[in-house]
């Protein structure tokens, strides 16, 4: 099926922060903060909303009660934060390995990035990384050249953190630069999030695991059965409560809530945002920003 130009997502959207509900806030919050050096930006009986400068990354949401999921549910697989230098980047690998380095679960090249893998304390995965200027990204018909290559994280630290870099480790900027997902089928979730969402396949690992973005990213979410299989939709559990996709104006949330129609996937459209879920019950939220 070939979209045309006005079903795809536009050119600009990005991603923004990630809701996940928390079981234990105390230790959370101190995660993020201490670990991953985010300040909290607003803090409520709801939950406490962290990021750096402005810029929200992760909203911690208060849910005591539930259960954590099977690693084999659907669900979140990590929220990626992207930073602007490798020195940024070398700061918070610091800290978040000074800070419990039995969270650290690997580090790899993929072509296109630098990236650094950690655990939180509920077992939510966080990706630390760095892009590699676009220019320098290899495409070919449409999909974008990756690849998983070892990264030694010693040598890495050793190449690129500065005094200065740690000492305004909180003052770096940084985005949700990508959010990957757990799923249990790769077709059905390129029907959903290709077909029906309008964002583009930038690369596919057969069956495996699928990545799309707009605009020419490398990828803005990406989906993978390792864990989940045949996974069907989810329960209410700790985890992920919700993903933010932001696009530039109202025009482009209501073209997206007309597709969404289209395929008969429910949804709430208030006019800046909308409000629908995946096959696999991931709340999802697309908003003017």
């Amino acid at each position: 099926m070939t979209l045309l130009q006005q079903d795809k997502l536009a050119a600009t959207t990005h991603m923004n922060a990630v809701q996940l509900k928390v079981g234990d806030m105390k230790t959370m919050s101190e995660y993020y903060q201490k670990a991953l050096g985010l300040e909290i930006l607003d803090e409520s009986a709801a939950g406490i909303r962290l990021g750096r400068g402005t810029q929200e990354l992760v909203n911690l949401r208060n849910a005591p009660g539930l259960k954590v999921p099977s690693r084999n549910e659907a669900g979140l697989f990590h929220t990626a934060l992207l930073f602007d230098t490798k020195a940024d980047l070398a700061a918070t690998v610091l800290s978040a390995a000074q800070f419990d380095q039995t969270r650290f679960v690997g580090s790899s090249d993929h072509l296109v990035s630098e990236a650094f893998y950690f655990t939180d304390p509920e077992g939510n995965g966080i990706e630390l990384y760095w892009d590699r200027p676009r220019d320098t990204w290899n495409w070919n018909d449409g999909q974008v050249a990756m690849d998983t290559v070892y990264l030694d994280p010693n040598q890495f630290l050793n190449t690129h953190l500065t005094e200065r870099a740690i000492a305004q480790q909180r003052n770096a900027a940084a985005d949700v630069g990508h959010v990957h997902l757990q799923v249990g089928n790769v077709a059905t979730a390129r029907k959903f999030y290709v077909d029906t969402l309008g964002f583009d396949e930038t690369t596919t690992l057969g069956e495996q695991a699928l990545f799309v973005s707009a605009g020419g990213y490398h990828h803005h979410m990406a989906m993978n059965v390792w864990n989940s299989a045949g996974a069907g939709p989810r329960k209410d559990t700790l985890g992920l409560g919700e993903v933010l996709i932001n696009v530039p104006s109202e025009e482009e949330v209501g073209k997206l809530a007309e597709r969404l129609n289209f395929a008969k996937v429910g949804n709430h459209h208030t006019g800046a945002e909308l409000r629908f879920k995946d096959p696999w019950n991931n709340e999802l939220r697309v908003a003017v920003g």
